[in-house]
């Protein structure tokens, strides 16, 4: 589901994407990025982009999503129990914001809640933040984007 009040593209960002048009996902972490792509039917991990600055992790989200070629980027956006809007979520905006910028493609946000917690089951982890080895920032990424997909958000 699209968070509530989100238009599907930000003004002036054209018409929408179509059927096999590369889509990327991204869960957006304080140390890592969770990177998933999709040809908008099927949303798969991509990789992860490890920064030691918001700086460096734009810049190489943007990059990855001009090699991806990608038409649409969903950012999952970390909406709060209430379906709020708290600081992790602005932080997360500002992110997205900033990679809208260095890209010629659209930026969406996707409430994400609880995907890092499914996406440990999935692969049969431990969550992540008990277990830092454990990298499943890419697979919760993969469940943003299809979250998004499977909402209709998709390729029209």
């Amino acid at each position: 589901m699209t968070v509530a009040n989100e238009r599907p593209f930000p003004p002036g960002k054209g018409p929408g994407v179509r059927l096999h048009t590369r889509m990327l996902g991204l869960d957006v972490g304080e140390r890592r990025i969770g990177v998933a792509v999709s040809d908008g039917s099927l949303a798969v991990p991509l990789t992860i982009v490890e920064h030691r600055t918001r700086a460096a992790g734009i810049e190489r989200v943007a990059a990855i999503a001009r090699e991806q070629q990608a038409a649409l980027v969903v950012v999952g956006l970390p909406l709060l129990e209430s379906g709020a809007e708290g600081e992790q979520a602005r932080r997360t905006r500002r992110f997205g914001d900033a990679v809208a910028r260095r890209i010629d493609a659209p930026v969406v946000y996707h409430d994400e809640r609880y995907t890092t917690v499914r996406a440990a089951a999935a692969v049969g982890a431990p969550a992540a933040r008990r277990h830092p080895r454990v990298r499943i920032d890419d697979h919760a990424a993969a469940m943003i984007l299809q979250s998004y997909i499977d909402a209709g958000g998709g390729p029209t």
